[in-house]
């Protein structure tokens, strides 16, 4: 994963892109009927269950709308919610309040159904070592956010982007001529532009899995669309010579048996792509 700074760098991108998104050259509704000296208060109310998630980014939409607005949290990000509940008051000049509410709500919502389904993962992988990893299948422009909500619900960050991990899939080893060109050519870039990348490559069979291992530098080998025996098999093959990684189509009725193969790592693009927000609502008080 990137660098907290560049992490922070993506979070202001997506705050000042939505701000102008949605608020353009004033919020005319607000503008119109709400003097610029009134002050109000309004609460984060939960309207569903799960877990919350993006409460710290809500502060932070707060601070650059208006850096005078004052939160009370309640409630923090990771938190178990019920319906009812109240996550946060903020509290100050009642326009700016009403200009933030939109990209708070669509922002907590979209992360809080993210961060319950990871934890839910989670939960099904207890006690079994195997860790639960995010995929770049998320929305654009607000990858920060979901990869953000994932580590709220207890799952890892898989590479950000392109730029961030080498990954070796179907198409890269097609197209380079065989698994061994692959590594080979991608380690050769590495040494001549200077760059320190981990290297992850994908194994659709068993005989691709023993290629694989034949090259050095692999940091993971990633078993893809493997069906449970040939996952136990390709995690003996492997032993301690690199990390392993299950991916395609695993979902909950599958996740726990693929953990007890004995793989590290589990990916799933589930994740960020097949979520229902929760429901959350700013109201006045």
């Amino acid at each position: 994963m990137i660098s907290e700074a560049q992490f922070q760098k993506e979070l202001d991108l997506i705050i000042v892109n939505a701000i102008r998104e949605d608020v353009g050259d004033g919020d005319h509704s607000s503008l119109a009927c709400i003097p610029d000296s009134a002050t109000g208060k309004a609460k984060l109310l939960v309207k569903d269950e799960g877990i919350i998630a993006g409460v710290a980014f809500a502060k932070q939409v707060f601070q650059y709308i208006d850096p005078e607005l004052q939160v009370d949290e309640l409630i923090t990000d990771g938190s178990s919610v019920k319906y009812g509940d109240i996550v946060f008051y903020v509290e100050g000049d009642s326009q700016s309040i009403l200009k933030a509410e939109r990209l708070v709500l669509n922002a907590m919502q979209r992360m809080s159904a993210i961060a319950t389904k990871t934890k839910q993962y989670v939960d099904l992988l207890t006690g079994t070592g195997t860790k639960i990893l995010d995929t770049r299948k998320t929305t654009p422009g607000i990858r920060a956010l979901e990869k953000w909500a994932v580590k709220i619900g207890g799952g890892e960050n898989h590479r950000f982007a392109l730029y961030d991990m080498i990954m070796l899939k179907d198409n890269h080893i097609d197209f380079a001529g065989g698994i061994t060109k692959a590594i080979q050519k991608t380690q050769q870039y590495l040494k001549e532009n200077k760059k320190d990348l981990k290297i992850i490559v994908e194994a659709r069979n068993l005989n691709e899995v023993e290629e694989i291992l034949q090259s050095k530098g692999v940091y993971r080998i990633l078993l893809d669309n493997f069906n449970y025996e040939d996952t136990r098999k390709a995690v003996k093959m492997i032993g301690d010579q690199c990390l392993t990684e299950s991916s395609g189509g695993i979902n909950e009725d599958t996740i726990r048996k693929y953990a007890e193969c004995g793989v590290d790592y589990i990916s799933s693009g589930a994740l960020t792509h097949s979520v229902h927000n929760m429901d959350l609502s700013l109201k006045a008080v």
